[in-house]
């Protein structure tokens, strides 16, 4: 099992260590509510060191992340970011992914437990002159999350962080340290951002200290995956693995803002454009339990007698207090507004579909 660089750090903090995609990664510390909460009034920090990095270069690098991404990558200047997809020729997800114009590269940051099959992925669509790195083992990646985030990593950087507009980064030193700076995060915070430096203890132990003196006045904490995904579910973020694989397309996903099928050809363009004109057969939808259950993944969903889709993820909503979750659910029973039922410890509990995603 592999360790990241901040790992002594998680366990002097009592971290919970769990085995996460071949990592040692804490599943919470203080508790899940606690660090859940700590990101959504002030500010949390999380080791996210496990994610895939892989860098394009080469003269098509462009041609080829246009051809292997569902978004339009034209529209991706130096400095900024774009969360997009890769795509089967069927449709299916690949995985979902970040794609970083680095200047005369690109950065694809990916899913920790898909990087292998990525990069055979990447490899079996690789053409012309592009030379694909996969760099995972030499970046350590923090998240730093929350409304307090940019007053703790200011006192730490001359990088203006002020002027990094959401999904944009910049390179910069943070408490010496050389590192990418990004306006990025999957916790639904608008002040987020993540750091991303060279593998290296010693350095990544100087790093995480400095962050946490910096935001001991606003009562810093550290958290752990367990809140990394209650809170990206209170926005509805799409989980790897969960609610999008290689049997969902992203417009079932709800993901066709980042699906440009008008850009030219790229991987499962032609499958998604006969799903579209075909209408969708089934979507993913949010849901809003009744009860105290929480609805877990492949939970069935059923309207009266009829089974009509699965539950994809579910969870306590910390600031809502309400049980809330994703599922695909087929054609005809879709629309926000509409009652349904789960099948929780074999018993049917009420639920209905709402809008996401479920904190504005």
């Amino acid at each position: 099992m592999k360790k990241t660089t901040f790992n002594n750090i998680h366990k002097k903090a009592g971290g919970k260590l769990v085995e996460f995609a071949g990592y040692e990664m804490p599943i919470q510390y203080e508790g899940i509510i606690a660090e859940h909460k700590a990101v959504r009034e002030s500010v949390g920090v999380f080791d996210v060191s496990h994610m895939g990095e892989v860098e394009i270069h080469g003269n098509d690098a462009f041609a080829f992340v246009q051809k292997l991404t569902t978004n339009d990558v034209s529209k991706l200047d130096k400095g900024k970011v774009q969360y997009s997809s890769m795509c089967l020729e069927n449709g299916g997800v690949v995985d979902d992914l970040l794609v970083y114009h680095c200047g005369d590269y690109y950065m694809l940051v990916i899913n920790a437990s898909n990087i292998d099959k990525d990069l055979a992925w990447m490899e079996n669509n690789k053409f012309g002159d592009v030379e694909i790195k996969n760099i995972s083992d030499e970046v350590s990646l923090l998240a730093v999350q929350g409304q307090n985030a940019l007053n703790t990593l200011q006192k730490l950087t001359d990088t203006d962080l002020s002027k990094i507009e959401y999904y944009n980064f910049e390179f910069g030193k943070v408490a010496g340290i050389d590192c990418i700076i990004s306006h990025t995060g999957y916790t639904g915070e608008k002040v987020c951002f993540e750091i991303y430096s060279k593998t290296n203890i010693e350095q990544s132990e100087k790093l995480w200290s400095a962050i946490f003196e910096a935001g001991a006045e606003y009562s810093i904490k550290p958290c752990g995956l367990g809140a990394r995904d209650t809170l990206r579910l209170e926005y509805a973020f799409r989980l790897y693995g969960n609610d999008m694989d290689e049997n969902s397309n992203p417009l079932e996903a709800g993901l066709g803002w980042i699906t440009k099928l008008d850009k030219g050809e790229f991987n499962g363009r032609e499958a998604m454009l006969k799903c579209k004109a075909e209408g969708l057969k089934k979507k993913l939808v949010g849901f809003i339990v009744d009860d105290r259950m929480v609805a877990r993944q492949h939970a069935e969903v059923y309207s009266g007698d009829e089974k009509i889709g699965e539950v994809t993820s579910g969870s306590m909503s910390p600031m809502l207090g309400k049980n809330i979750g994703l599922a695909y659910i087929k054609e005809g029973f879709n629309k926000i507004g509409t009652p349904i039922e789960i099948k929780i410890r074999d018993k049917k509990v009420k639920a209905s579909i709402v809008k996401t995603p479920f904190l504005n």
